[in-house]
């Protein structure tokens, strides 16, 4: 008796844990998809009309050449 009151015992208490995990995704979904997403880093494509200023457009040319000097070193 002892045993199966212990796998009823494990078996709810993983069902809860299980339920509140799936809820938290559930109300996190999407900063954990912008976490998980390769290139996350980096803004996604202007909007229609979206006039870059240079200040933004230097940082941008800054990010690339570093990179491109990491990857050149690798």
């Amino acid at each position: 008796m002892a045993l199966n009151r212990d796998f009823l015992m494990g078996f709810l208490s993983g069902t809860v844990v299980g339920a509140v995990g799936y809820r938290l995704y559930e109300q996190n979904s999407g900063q954990l998809k912008r976490l998980v997403q390769p290139g996350s880093a980096y803004p996604q494509q202007p909007q229609a009309g979206y006039q870059p200023s240079i200040e933004e457009i230097i940082a941008q040319k800054e990010r690339l050449e570093d990179l491109i000097a990491e990857m050149q070193v690798k």
